[in-house]
């Protein structure tokens, strides 16, 4: 591929997020679930808007202590209002703010689940229907989400992520397990140049993944994100392979 979308997970009280929007090319901005407030979207939206990078709603549960990372069998009517509640939370203040919001990223343990759930997925889907004309899902690629995301007539961008370990069926290791997260900046670097020329992932069993990712997330909440994400750019664009939001 000629160009790649850098996107990063924002507005959840990381200190790297002012560096890492200068590196990326979209911003999944955290909408108060698992993490945020209106004083971190709104200068995360300004600080996005002002760099040309484009913002997409990252909602969660909403289980702050946990950072949404913690699986949760909430009723559909629940579910509904969360992440109906954060998106649309996140579109008024970007709407005020003159952002335009282009797209819905789901977070953490809702995203796993969603990946795995087309149940899961299609209530989160139905739940941001009609909030944003034009809204893209960026997902997982190779999962439930993809599918009910493209059932639901969304446009879609098909993400993998630089700084997590990869099962062999295409899912990520769970977060609980040794080596889920990847620290190695020089390694993620020549991960992503792999996927970007040879649309290729390497699971942590060693077997080869094909993915057909046109984004690709580093965690803003990692300690290395600011270090990770540069490496991977330079990277890539000494590639050739220029760094674009798909929206």
């Amino acid at each position: 591929m000629n160009a790649l979308d850098l996107n990063a997970d924002l507005g959840e009280g990381m200190p790297g997020d002012a560096a890492l929007l200068d590196i990326v090319s979209s911003a999944s901005i955290a909408c108060g679930g698992h993490a945020g407030d209106e004083t971190t979207m709104r200068l995360t939206l300004r600080a996005a808007k002002a760099r040309g990078v484009a913002v997409g709603a990252h909602p969660g549960f909403a289980d702050p202590e946990h950072f949404g990372r913690r699986r949760l069998l909430l009723p559909p009517e629940e579910l509904d209002e969360q992440v109906r509640g954060q998106v649309r939370a996140l579109v008024e203040f970007a709407e005020e703010e003159g952002v335009p919001v282009r797209y819905l990223k789901l977070h953490g343990a809702l995203a796993n689940m969603a990946a795995e759930e087309p149940a899961v997925a299609a209530l989160c889907f139905a739940a941001v229907t009609g909030l944003v004309p034009g809204l893209s899902v960026l997902a997982i690629d190779d999962s439930a989400q993809v599918e009910v995301a493209e059932a639901f007539g969304y446009p879609v961008v098909r993400e993998a992520y630089a700084d997590r370990a990869y099962q062999p069926n295409g899912l990520l290791v769970p977060r609980s397990e040794p080596g889920a997260v990847l620290h190695d900046a020089a390694a993620i670097a020549a991960r992503a140049v792999r996927l970007a020329r040879a649309g290729e992932l390497v699971a942590i069993d060693g077997s080869i993944i094909r993915t057909e990712a046109t984004s690709l997330c580093i965690h803003g909440d990692t300690e290395e994100a600011v270090a990770i994400a540069g490496a991977v750019r330079q990277a890539l664009e000494a590639e050739g392979i220029a760094i674009r939001a798909p929206y």
